[in-house]
């Protein structure tokens, strides 16, 4: 039977669908539900656990108390046990660091935890390179490279291990960015350590790569393509990143790096919009949205740009989501399909297959779309 240790960080994620850029600190947390954030990371645990429903006579799961584990496996069914002496309310990075410490002493076998790069970072200072780990992605930030690629595949990964299948362990890079800088448009990543993840294939993602290849010709020329083909009316939101910043700098408008930006007949309507700006939007114009890919790991949909929702993205339609990338990033992935990661799997299914990618002027190639 494999022992599964289950940290769950309720405040993951929490500024992300309101354009807070992250979760950290209480001061951030209470902003974000004053702007009527949810806490969601739940619900993506909820997506892994969900894989394992079939085998669960085979797994015990010790957690902890309340909303950060003990409500989701027990509504679930699981064999589980609580830890002591963690918060049940406000929690916070020691209780995760206190949780960590307990599961260590227990000898689980793995930790699977819901979180961001803060999250893994505090499990990180514990229990470094001692046990596996594996990490359900429900943050803003996603750098480090001990996360599955989607929720449901940490819950494949977990169902591998505990039908004894062979999967090899790897060290990864555990990295996290600093919140403040990243809210002016710097990203500052730094690295914290390394954690063993089992590694199974597609399910596990690569660190995110950060300006490894600037390649501005091309990028000048996608722009181009881009703001030639907009149209009188239609409500463009301009998404995050630096494969994006090209097309605000060639419409000459301040660009939010890392957040979403709403133009309309080439002006800036508003910057740095949140879900509910953009559930507005719909309502009003004729919008299409205008992404990136995240070098490295293939998502397109479910990291820094959660504004984009299941919510938004079931009105908004795949066929008015226009990816653009240089064909250098697409042929870093040497195959791997694209990743839409909205937290939904059905709405993610609905978007898998194919997509067009604009990669140059004038210039388009059709790419898979994995779940």
């Amino acid at each position: 039977m494999l022992t599964l240790g289950l940290i769950i960080n309720p405040l993951a994620g929490i500024g992300g669908s309101v354009g807070l850029k992250g979760s950290d600190g209480p001061d951030i947390v209470e902003e974000a539900f004053s702007r009527g954030a949810q806490c969601k990371s739940a619900e993506r645990a909820r997506l892994a656990l969900d894989v394992l429903l079939a085998i669960k006579d085979q797994i015990k799961i010790i957690t902890c108390p309340q909303a950060m584990g003990e409500d989701l496996v027990s509504d679930l069914g699981f064999d589980f046990q609580v830890l002591e002496n963690i918060a049940t309310i406000n929690t916070s990075a020691d209780d995760t660091c206190k949780a960590a410490q307990q599961l260590l002493d227990k000898k689980v076998d793995i930790i699977l935890f819901a979180g961001g790069d803060g999250t893994a970072r505090d499990i990180c200072s514990v229990v470094a390179d001692t046990i596996p780990v594996l990490g359900i992605p429900a943050g803003v930030k996603i750098h480090s490279a001990v996360y599955a690629v989607t929720p449901k595949a940490a819950g494949e990964v977990i169902a591998q291990l505990a039908r004894g299948q062979l999967i090899d362990v790897k060290a990864h890079d555990v990295r996290d960015i600093d919140e403040e800088a990243f809210r002016n448009n710097i990203v500052r990543a730094k690295l914290y350590g390394e954690m063993r993840v089992p590694q199974a294939g597609q399910f596990i993602q690569s660190v995110k790569q950060g300006g490894v290849e600037v390649e501005e010709l091309v990028l000048q020329d996608i722009a181009a393509d881009i703001v030639q083909g907009m149209e009188d009316d239609v409500l463009y939101l301009i998404g995050s990143g630096k494969t994006t910043l090209a097309v605000m700098d060639e419409l000459h408008l301040d660009n939010t790096l890392l957040g979403i930006d709403a133009v309309l007949d080439q002006q800036l309507l508003k910057s740095d919009v949140s879900e509910a700006d953009i559930l507005s939007y719909l309502e009003q114009y004729s919008c299409q949205a205008i992404i990136s890919i995240i070098g490295g790991q293939g998502h397109i949909i479910g990291r820094g740009n959660q504004q984009l929702s299941a919510k938004v993205l079931m009105k908004l339609g795949k066929d008015n989501l226009k990816v653009i990338s240089t064909k250098a990033k697409i042929s870093a992935l040497e195959g791997r399909p694209l990743i839409v990661d909205s937290g939904d799997n059905d709405l993610d299914e609905a978007f898998s297959g194919t997509i067009e990618v604009i990669t140059g002027y004038q210039d388009q190639i059709i790419y898979p779309v994995g779940l």
